[in-house]
């Protein structure tokens, strides 16, 4: 049976307001083409669906069935429409975002600073991963893009985009003071403890290929579960530690540690934001995703 949503709705409306003006004038149509339309119906069905008479409508038993069917999809489907417009005007809607915590603390959260401020009824959740996590989950679906740390082998259907610089420093303990006045060897360096985090994390595996680039090996005393933590135990004299030279900036000044340096030059480090090419991005995502390139673009 050959019947438009479009009729379905125009019944609907019929049957609602119970009156053709009414309906006519909620649909921004014309009473006897609503006429019409409610005539083609009931030719299709083979029974009458309304009685018209001086008191207005009134819907007949089969008309009181099919009302109750089209009632619900109709509505449904209106609900369906303003949803899909709140969102696709950013009005409603959630986010998921799995981060490192580099990428976190240096990217991520100012640029949600700005998301929220212009669109505020977007409901957002951070996972917080390690970056192979994080792709992992880019892959699975279980969050809608990622920021992360690289150098990292990014697997198909990913692709990654550069977002920004940032570089690593030294940090030692106030006792190591006397070394910052000249740079060290990474093989002079090797003989004090040093403070890493875990070897599944980007950071690990970054100065673990340093390392054995200039040949020697990676052999940390201590493992951290987060940068702040590396910070800490520098603080504390438990050794030295590479970390982003942001985080270390007001232990410097407060002269908490002290920057060390190495003849090597470090390894050059980069945030990246993943996506699934194979996954269109929603609305939000996508919103999200242009705002970190822009902030990107504009601060680096």
């Amino acid at each position: 049976m050959d019947i438009s949503y479009e009729h379905y709705r125009i019944f609907y409306h019929v049957a609602r307001y119970k009156n053709l003006t009414t309906a006519a004038k909620v649909l921004h149509n014309d009473q006897p083409n609503l006429s019409r339309i409610i005539r083609l119906m009931e030719h299709a069905f083979g029974c009458p669906l309304l009685i018209r008479s001086n008191r207005g409508i009134t819907l007949t038993p089969e008309g009181e069935r099919l009302y109750a069917h089209v009632k619900i999809a109709v509505e449904q489907l209106q609900a369906a429409e303003e949803e899909l417009q709140m969102v696709a005007g950013l009005h409603q809607g959630m986010l998921t975002v799995g981060a490192s915590e580099s990428a976190l603390r240096l990217l991520l959260l100012p640029v949600l600073g700005r998301f929220k401020a212009s669109h505020p009824h977007i409901r957002i959740r951070i996972r917080n991963h390690l970056t192979a996590q994080a792709m992992a989950s880019v892959q699975q679906g279980t969050v809608d893009l990622a920021v992360v740390v690289s150098p990292a082998d990014i697997p198909k259907p990913l692709k990654s985009y550069p977002l920004m610089d940032f570089h690593d420093i030294l940090i030692g303990s106030k006792d190591l003071a006397a070394l910052a006045d000249h740079p060290l060897s990474l093989q002079e360096f090797s003989r004090y403890p040093l403070i890493c985090l875990g070897e599944a994390t980007t950071t690990y595996q970054c100065y673990d290929a340093f390392y054995r680039a200039h040949g020697t090996l990676l052999k940390p005393e201590l493992e951290a579960a987060t940068t702040d933590q590396v910070l800490t135990m520098v603080q504390h004299g438990l050794g030295s530690g590479f970390i982003p030279e942001i985080f270390a900036r007001s232990a410097l000044a407060a002269g908490e540690v002290c920057q060390l340096r190495l003849e090597e030059e470090l390894p050059r480090r980069q945030i990246i934001l993943l996506e699934d090419k194979e996954r269109p991005l929603s609305v939000t995502a996508g919103a999200l995703k242009d705002m970190l390139v822009q902030y990107a673009g504009e601060e680096h």
